[in-house]
């Protein structure tokens, strides 16, 4: 019988604000939220963002004023209005007016005309390049003939073309969380994320670690960029041309792999399977898929799976803007609504997935699910979010550039819905079924895009299927995007509303639209028209991938038919207990205490106590040991 793959915890951080318990999913579809609930979503978007600080059992403004949160809810409603989603990149990122930029050029010189250059003698070079000579010398200054002519690089500023960007919530600074010291902001966040997921659970770690052996235990994260800003590879590319030091930690803090390392080292303490499978923009499935295939196989019983990225740095822009990739503000200017009353770019609407558009819009985010085969998360009265059957990765086979579009990802939509049409029949297919488009906002995008969901819908008789682009809201983070979607899914799974493509006024005239349902307003298709979603995401390189995610209504069910009626309730009663502890957390965490997980130098494991059996290995606060004596299923090849 394969092992279930269920979503027990999820959690993250993206333009939207917090993932679990689907804040940030409430942002996308705050207009249809009753008064209160969206009194709620503004009061935990506004503690993330610094806004609102809990003391004496009360919520304050951070200025020591007491918040009322009738009177005061327009007040906050518009900070959080005006600091969420996709909006102009803040100063806290870089001053995109201002943008440090070199201009190079040649000073004159011959050996009958060198051009003379004083400077400080501390500022020479260890020795002087040919053509180069000193002519004086007076103090500590120096005079130097330079014959030969000068490379001159003159430091000035710029402005960044493109100035829109999925930025985290205003204020919100996931370093002030944890001691982050050195840490690039992409591990920042993967900190952060995964210690929103376990706390999430609403069952202690411990607990998780002592119900399986520590070999079957996985982490699988990665971000696409790696770690580009000052404190990761971009500081230590830069520095030597700069005339800077590299540091001892830039080259092994900015690996692609960290995110998953930095998860076992301070969050989990696992020692279990661990990986960074990188996989351009479909990142986040890649990783999903190996800790699906993971529990399916029986191999392991746990599994994190996330991705984390914080691309919203200059060098990152230029080289997406260079490939023409991203929404400039000319651009922008150019499409209907693109300007404001006032004359000003209308940065809220850069992403604009299959309206007219003009390219995608960066975003930072981290995001993580807590994966555990069926048994397990009955065993431990885990909540069952929803359950991951399948994921499909594909190539495109050969390519004319690398960046084009093919035919990989028909098979993965096709193969996604196939898996959904056995498991649950054509009936929900066809009218309980959405997708989470990749959705870029590129022109090429919602042409080829939305063409193979025409075609897949052909294919199994789907006459209005409703899509979703959650990068209209959070823009387009790159390696954890489809982690954006995963969390919007779990929240149309809870409340059944499905976010419309708010920053579009039509959809465009050549998206092949005929069999879909794509809307500028929110969906209200119900939860039992929400029952099965397929994650979809296109990535550079022919990165294809697509996931089957079932609601957790129908997971339900499946449960009872594997497990019988009276282990289900068994459940249940046990379930209530983690729901608790879990709402506890939450309550924690719309006040302002994130409590990040993060184990600096506690918990080392030692070799010496390390305690071996007769075929096994066994460590320090892990109940179970590891099997040794495993032929690895090649059991017709023992001797």
């Amino acid at each position: 019988m394969t092992r279930l793959p269920v979503i027990t915890a999820f959690g993250g951080f993206n333009a939207a604000g917090r993932s679990s318990f689907h804040h940030a999913y409430k942002r996308t579809i705050f207009d249809n939220l009753s008064e209160s609930e969206q009194r709620k979503n503004c009061i935990a978007l506004g503690s993330l963002m610094g806004q609102l600080q809990w003391k004496n059992d009360d919520y304050y403004w951070s200025s020591g004023t007491a918040f009322d949160p009738v009177h005061d809810f327009p007040k906050l409603r518009k900070i959080v209005y005006e600091g969420t989603l996709v909006r102009r990149i803040e100063a806290a990122h870089f001053d995109v007016d201002a943008v440090p930029t070199g201009q190079k050029f040649k000073l004159p010189g011959t050996a009958e005309a060198p051009s003379l250059v004083t400077l400080s003698k501390r500022d020479l070079p260890a020795s002087l390049p040919e053509g180069w000579r000193v002519v004086a010398e007076e103090g500590r200054q120096v005079t130097l003939a330079i014959e030969a002519g000068l490379d001159v690089t003159a430091q000035h500023t710029a402005v960044m073309p493109v100035q829109a960007a999925g930025q985290l919530p205003s204020g919100f600074d996931p370093a002030s969380h944890y001691r982050s010291l050195h840490h690039p902001r992409g591990l920042q966040l993967s900190v952060l994320a995964a210690s929103d997921s376990i706390n999430s659970l609403g069952i202690e770690w411990s607990k998780v670690v002592d119900a399986v052996s520590p070999d079957q235990i996985a982490v699988y994260s990665c971000s696409v960029m790696s770690q580009l800003d000052h404190l990761g590879l971009g500081g230590m590319l830069r520095a030597r041309s700069q005339g800077g030091r590299v540091t001892s930690k830039q080259l092994a803090l900015g690996l692609n792999t960290m995110p998953a390392d930095f998860i076992n080292a301070y969050v989990l303490g696992s020692v279990g399977a661990t990986a960074g499978i990188a996989g351009a923009c479909a990142t986040f499935l890649y990783n999903l898929n190996a800790g699906v295939d993971d529990i399916k196989s029986g191999r392991r019983r746990v599994v994190m799976v996330g991705a984390a990225e914080a691309p919203i740095l200059p060098e990152i822009i230029d080289g997406y803007s260079a490939m023409s990739a991203l929404a400039t503000d000319a651009e922008i200017a150019r499409l209907a609504g693109g300007l404001l009353e006032d004359g000003t770019i209308d940065y809220r609407r850069a992403s604009r997935p299959f309206g007219e558009n003009c390219g995608f819009t960066i975003a930072e985010s981290g995001q993580y699910v807590l994966l555990m085969d069926d048994e397990l998360a009955m065993e431990l009265g885990a909540v069952i979010h929803a359950a991951v059957p399948g994921v499909f990765v594909h190539a495109d086979g050969y390519k004319k550039s690398i960046s084009a579009p093919g035919p990989g990802n028909y098979l993965t939509m096709a193969r996604a819905v196939g898996l959904a049409d056995s498991l649950l029949g054509s009936d929900v297919v066809r009218h309980s079924s959405f997708v989470q488009a990749h959705g870029s906002s590129t022109p090429q995008n919602r042409v080829t895009e939305s063409k193979i969901f025409d075609a897949v819908a052909q294919q199994f008789g789907i006459e209005h299927w409703p899509v979703a682009a959650v990068k209209a809201y959070v823009g387009h983070s790159l390696g954890p995007a489809s982690g954006d979607q995963m969390v919007n899914s779990l929240g149309i799974f809870a409340h059944g509303i499905l976010p419309g493509i708010k920053t579009v006024d039509g959809i465009a005239d050549d998206v092949h639209s005929q069999r879909l349902s794509l809307s500028s307003s929110d969906q209200n298709i119900g939860c039992e028209h929400a029952q099965v979603a397929f994650l979809n995401s296109k990535g550079f390189g022919g990165n294809n991938a697509t996931a089957t995610v079932v609601a957790p209504s129908v997971t339900e069910q499946w449960l009872k038919k594997r497990h019988g009626e009276a282990q289900w309730h068994a459940y249940l009663g046990r379930a209530e207990s983690t729901i608790e502890s879990a709402e506890a957390y939450d309550q924690e965490a719309c006040r302002g205490n994130l409590k990040a997980i993060y184990s600096f130098g506690e918990h080392l494991i030692e070799d010496e106590a390390l305690e071996w059996g007769d075929d096994s290995l066994g460590f320090p606060d892990f109940s179970a040991t590891v099997k040794l004596n495993n032929s690895g299923g090649f059991d017709d090849l023992q001797s």
